[in-house]
């Protein structure tokens, strides 16, 4: 990115903040504090009213904005990606959205973009069978919640549990992991932080009632207290194939990555061994514990017992 197009930059990415630093700004660019120091002097030189508070961060005058703008077509094929990926992950709510959104891009694009991106839209989908996702939580109410500072209450059933149980909880952050979108909040019942499986909260209302800053609160902390970092790991050898899909299905990380021959050992990291047996023994034969021994012998044992389970079944 050339100066000019950096100093653009800057001023949209002002504009999209009401207060902000000279470090996060330097952060979001991958740039030294001093060029930034440099650019927002260059700025002020050009007339672009910013108020700069000491200890507190800089920030564009009320009033001032660029006039609009229009895309470029690698933004708004990014934008079309974008969609096809909302509609994966999301749900209606957000589909109706983004779609939307959309639309008024494609309507400032000139036609021989507009042609781009319809091709892009009829050649650019994904595998998943979005009729089978779960149903999750409105998305859209809870992202509204958790900006507005705004209390929700709803009926939470927990995994194994036959009764739900009414939460009103402080909405603080929205994760998704294992393929559904968890709800990061303050519980009032539970007078903690917890974490709710969207697809398991019925009855959402957004209530009137807001609710102050967790100044404590950070998603990073939180998911580090809650997600224990894998402290035990596994040389598991797979076949060429079977290696291509472990490297992607196994999300607790892969450490080490080296090839014997035709085959693939992998080190796989994991919080306790039973969650890596149940996955393992999927591969069937594509898949050789190297070691750890106790890995091997837990894997034996457990497929013994699932044989001799069908045996008496059938």
């Amino acid at each position: 990115m050339n100066r000019i197009d950096r100093l653009f930059a800057l001023i949209l990415f002002l504009q999209s903040k009401r207060m902000t630093t000279a470090e996060e700004i330097a952060r979001h660019f991958g740039l030294s504090v001093r060029t930034i120091y440099r650019d927002i002097a260059a700025l002020g030189e050009a007339g672009v009213p910013i108020s700069a508070e000491a200890g507190v961060g800089y920030t564009l005058m009320r009033g001032y904005h660029l006039p609009p703008v229009n895309f470029t077509p690698a933004e708004a094929s990014a934008l079309v990606t974008g969609e096809i990926l909302v509609k994966q992950f999301t749900d209606a709510s957000l589909n109706a959205q983004m779609h939307s959104a959309l639309l008024k891009v494609r309507s400032v694009l000139p036609r021989d973009d507009q042609d781009r991106i319809g091709r892009l839209e009829r050649n650019l989908a994904t595998t998943a069978n979005i009729e089978r996702a779960p149903v999750q939580a409105d998305l859209s109410i809870l992202q509204e919640a958790l900006t507005d500072r705004r209390l929700l209450r709803f009926q939470y059933q927990g995994a194994g549990k036959n009764e739900a149980t009414a939460r009103t909880v402080e909405p603080l952050a929205l994760l998704y992991y294992l393929g559904r979108w968890h709800l990061i909040a303050w519980c009032r019942l539970r007078k903690d932080y917890r974490d709710f499986r969207t697809d398991r909260m019925r009855e959402i209302e957004k209530l009137r009632e807001t609710f102050g800053v967790h100044e404590e609160f950070t998603l990073t902390e939180f998911m580090r207290k809650t997600m224990p970092a894998p402290g035990l790991k596994a040389r598991i050898k797979f076949g060429p194939l079977s290696a291509d899909r472990a490297k992607r299905e196994w999300w607790l990380g892969i450490l080490d990555e080296h090839h014997q021959k035709e085959d693939v050992v992998l080190t796989l990291a994991t919080v306790e061994w039973d969650r890596l047996v149940g996955w393992l023994l999927s591969f069937g034969a594509d898949a050789t514990v190297l070691e750890p021994t106790v890995l091997r012998k837990l894997l034996v044992k457990t497929a013994q017992a699932t044989a001799a389970h069908h045996e008496k079944g059938a």
